[in-house]
């Protein structure tokens, strides 16, 4: 379908009452987990995919990229006025954003993080608007060599980009791979580590893992660490909007912001940090008020959060048209389409195509939505932070307990809820990554499945895997992900041994 005609048909769905009641849900919930440090949009969608198997697929994908938009604009709130990102890609507009607010400037901060978000999300949404149905398109020519190719690069990427350790991130890709093999092959029909369990002859219930690493996890983590020291939170003051010297330093950073995020969130682990700590990078190195800079340069909270809330954006064109998750969040969103019988893809373009347009054009209606929810409600929104934690967190443990239990009704689920909640635990105090578990779990399984048809369509020679200049590309692309960065540790050390024997 034509993007502008798929596009109107968008509208036609996202407007209707229903769905527009589920976007200001979603944008609502999304700035107010946000706001709240350690709840990000991926724990939230975990949490509610148990629930929302009862409501029609595109509210609730509708309310999810609500979720999504609206933790990238909550998590800037309580960067500038409180010095706390709720948000990992809210970190960079914590430099500069709570310094203006110290300085009494925080009005002016918020306001260009909300237009600087909202002018970069609709850049952002725009480019999801024209490139996905091309790029779907082109997906149809991939051969099975091709996706396996694509999807180990997934698997490398992540691993190797995410976490501070590229062991740690392998063994947590292992354990996603390990987790996603469980149950009966589909091809051979062996039984695989299901330990003579019956429940786990289907296989690990995709739901029960994601909330157990992100709440149940998350939960112990930040429990074992809670104080009781309540925060200390900045007046609103300097006026309630930007100056025309604010305008005119702010506007070249959106759009900068919005060149770093969209096609760096696309990329597999590109995420949100990346095109922030760019965007910052680049700003700081263009700006004309050099000694600004560390004191609260506003050009320092405008580019990051536009950088931010583009990168939303392209996370999603993966996903929606390869079936390829780059982030966390975008992983869960596949578990959700996959809970309603749908897999990402070029087919769903054409099989569900008022889902995926009426998505798209919710993400238009909720970008401004966030706009208005923003500007004059900020102070509210920093007031969540007053919430008491030890009620806000068995508020979530139980609405974990009680989702699981009803899709289930297995006390094999909640017990591996339990063991795999407290493995996300220890994964958390000793800085392993969980996307990689999370892209391991739901693409092993599929990576499996298309090198199975691979090596059967090239009667077992492996060197069917590169066949294609596609799938050549590809993997040589992967060598490099993991080779590159290791060569250039090396030589950073030799240059750090070299002058030490000199001496």
């Amino acid at each position: 379908m034509d993007p502008v005609n798929g596009l109107l048909n968008g509208f036609a769905v996202a407007l209707q009452p229903q769905n527009l009641f589920w976007c200001f849900l979603g944008t609502f919930m999304g700035t107010a987990i946000g706001v709240l440090p350690g709840i990000g949009p991926a724990l939230t969608i975990a949490l509610l995919l148990p629930v929302t198997v009862y409501i029609d697929p595109t509210a609730a994908f509708i309310m999810f990229a609500g979720i999504f938009y609206g933790a990238m604009y909550g998590g800037s709130t309580t960067s500038i006025l409180l010095n706390t990102p709720g948000e990992a890609g809210a970190m960079m507009t914590a430099l500069e954003g709570n310094r203006m607010a110290r300085k009494g400037r925080g009005a002016a901060a918020l306001c260009t993080a909300a237009l600087g978000s909202f002018v970069a999300g609709t850049i952002g949404t725009i480019g999801l608007t024209f490139l996905a149905p091309p790029i779907a398109e082109l997906a149809f020519i991939f051969k099975p060599q091709d996706y396996f190719a694509l999807m180990l690069l997934a698997f490398l990427s992540v691993s190797v980009v995410m976490g501070s350790s590229k062991v740690r991130g392998f063994i947590a890709l292992f354990i996603g791979l390990s987790l996603g093999v469980v149950g009966i092959d589909k091809a051979g029909g062996m039984q695989r580590l299901t330990f003579g369990v019956p429940d786990l002859l289907d296989g690990v219930e995709m739901t029960v893992v994601l909330v157990s690493l992100f709440a149940i996890g998350e939960l112990l983590y930040v429990s074992s660490r809670y104080g009781k020291q309540m925060p200390n939170l900045n007046p609103l003051a300097g006026g309630i909007w930007m100056t025309r010297e604010d305008w005119k330093r702010s506007w070249k950073p959106w759009l900068r912001g919005a060149a770093f995020g969209f096609p760096i969130g696309a990329l597999p682990a590109g995420g949100a940090e990346i095109p922030t700590f760019l965007s910052y990078t680049v700003e700081r190195k263009l700006t004309r008020h050099p000694e600004e800079f560390g004191h609260g340069a506003i050009e320092g909270v405008a580019g990051p959060e536009a950088a931010n809330n583009a990168a939303a954006a392209g996370v999603l064109v993966p996903l929606l048209t390869l079936g390829l998750p780059t982030s966390a969040t975008a992983a869960i969103l596949l578990a959700a389409f996959q809970n309603y019988g749908l897999q990402p893809g070029p087919l769903l373009f054409i099989n569900s195509g008022d889902l995926v347009w009426g998505l798209i054009a919710s993400l238009y209606i909720g970008n401004l939505m966030l706009l208005v929810l923003n500007l004059p409600l900020a102070g509210l929104w920093v007031r969540l932070l007053f919430v008491p934690r030890p009620y806000l967190y068995a508020g979530i443990l139980i609405f974990s307990l009680v989702g699981i239990w009803g899709v289930s009704n297995s006390w094999v689920d909640l017990a591996m809820m339990f063991g795999v909640g407290c493995l996300g635990y220890v994964m958390r105090v000793y800085d392993f990554p969980i996307a990689p578990v999370l892209i391991g779990l739901i693409l092993g399984p599929m990576a499996e499945e298309k090198l199975r048809d691979a090596l059967a369509a090239g009667q077992g020679d492996p060197l069917t895997l590169v066949s294609t200049p596609l799938s050549a590309g590809l993997l040589a692309i992967a060598f490099l992900v993991v080779t590159v960065p290791a060569l250039l540790q090396w030589r950073r050390s030799r240059r750090i041994v070299e002058p030490a024997d000199a001496e």
